[in-house]
């Protein structure tokens, strides 16, 4: 009997107590990488959301964290655009497609490219 008992406890302390969904969580940060520590639980009815607003060819603001009642969306705008993502597995909102290296990437591109014709003029 006592064997039992001990089994039954065992059984019971290996048994997952139904954790809550995990989301990273940062506020209007320009680096993704700043927004890949902080965790989150999440509640039952939650999701996890990224946002992230681009400002074209200059810089990126993400936000990420739980939303109960998020909806996926993307609107553009004249200068730049914004993007609200929803997945509902733990950790998922791990990305920011098209961070910010790559907006100055574009930047420095524009400006080299303005300054090589200006250059090119002047000779």
């Amino acid at each position: 009997m006592k064997a039992f008992l001990v089994l039954l406890l065992g059984a019971v302390l290996c048994m997952d107590s139904g954790s809550s969904l995990q989301c990273y969580s940062c506020n209007s940060q320009l680096s993704n990488s700043n927004c890949l520590t902080k965790k989150l639980d999440c509640g039952a009815d939650a999701t996890c959301k990224t946002d992230v607003i681009r400002v074209v060819g200059l810089f990126s603001i993400i936000s990420k964290g739980c939303d109960s009642s998020c909806a996926s969306s993307y609107q553009d705008f004249n200068v730049g655009n914004r993007n609200i993502s929803c997945c509902s597995t733990d950790l998922c909102n791990v990305n920011a497609a098209g961070s910010v290296r790559s907006s100055y990437g574009m930047a420095g591109g524009v400006a080299a490219g303005v300054l090589w014709t200006f250059l090119n003029n002047k000779l």
